[in-house]
């Protein structure tokens, strides 16, 4: 089978879920070697042992044979921060799944347009901040962004936002920035497309579609529980079995982090400078309070982390 987006070595930056659940598409789906890159050795490792997990699950259940799963868990190496972006520089793609913060993102796609070769792909995962802005970060300070050389570092950046979990949802949302050029949306495309999902494409604006549309219909249902309209149990039901949806929007939420869903509210309110999309002040406290939801065991539910990978 041709590879037609020409990536044969994927750079993952960020072994927590989101960059886990990448590499094993990756892996799995489109069958390129991955190597998967974190500042943190126990991240490192704990990612690579959820993986081991979900290949098992897949395998017991059928959805795959061993040999599949042995073979994608193969072609997943781990480069550590002894490396550093350096360890990256053979791949055909980076692909970053870091926090949601601007300064990170910017600082990463500098050090990889410096490290990778000119014509590797590099790709946020970011669901919120605008890939023009992470773009114009590889262009160094010295280097006019008009120059062939700044046209050609920015033209390579683009967004692709994989959604959570990974492994299961079938959804890219594909996201140029102003630089971003034909081939790297075409190439960025069709690797979507290999590790399994569809690809629906919107413009670079504050939350893309995704966000833009599902952030502020979370942040009311957190209104409404902080001005006391309804408890947090019958707003997720009356979401449930009144308008089918598979989860009420506090445990979607939870689910998605209160941390990573205020970083993305304040983005809609900077970006847009539109009072709509003024963060609940209950989700601010929760998040002080380092209530982050599912991962870390308290959000608007509580969960066992015990059992976690």
């Amino acid at each position: 089978m041709s590879i037609t987006h020409g990536i044969k070595r994927l750079g993952v930056l960020g072994a927590g879920q989101m960059g886990l659940g990448i590499a094993y598409v990756a892996a799995l789906r489109a069958k390129v070697n991955v190597q998967l890159y974190d500042v943190s050795p126990e991240q490192l490792d704990k990612g690579l042992k959820f993986m081991d997990k979900l290949l098992a699950k897949d395998v017991s259940k059928g959805k795959i044979a061993e040999l599949d799963a042995k073979e994608a868990r193969e072609r997943v190496t781990a480069v550590g921060k002894d490396k550093g972006v350096a360890g990256l520089r053979d791949v055909d793609m980076a692909v970053e799944a870091v926090s949601e913060k601007l300064s990170l993102k910017q600082k990463i796609f500098g050090e990889l347009a410096a490290e990778l070769r000119p014509d590797a792909i590099l790709a946020s995962n970011t669901s919120s901040i605008s890939i023009t802005k992470i773009a114009a970060s590889t262009v160094p300070q010295n280097v006019s962004a008009a120059s062939e050389q700044g046209k050609a570092n920015a033209g390579r950046v683009v967004g692709l936002h994989f959604f959570n979990p990974v492994p299961v949802m079938k959804l890219v949302e594909l996201i140029p920035g102003l630089q971003t050029t034909e081939e790297t949306l075409t190439r960025a495309r069709a690797f979507a497309v290999a590790c399994g999902k569809d690809v629906s494409t919107s413009q670079d604006v504050p939350g893309f579609v995704s966000n833009a549309l599902l952030m502020p219909f979370i942040n009311e249902a957190i209104m409404c529980l902080e001005k006391g309209t309804a408890t947090r149990d019958d707003i997720d039901k009356t979401l449930r079995l009144g308008m089918n949806h598979p989860m009420g929007p506090l445990q979607l939420a939870d689910f998605i982090g209160l941390d990573t869903c205020l970083a993305i509210q304040q983005t809609l309110y900077h970006g847009t400078g539109d009072s709509k999309y003024r963060p609940s002040i209950l989700l601010e406290r929760m998040v002080d309070a380092q209530w982050y939801g599912k991962k870390n065991g308290k959000g608007f539910y509580e969960y066992d982390t015990t059992s976690n990978s």
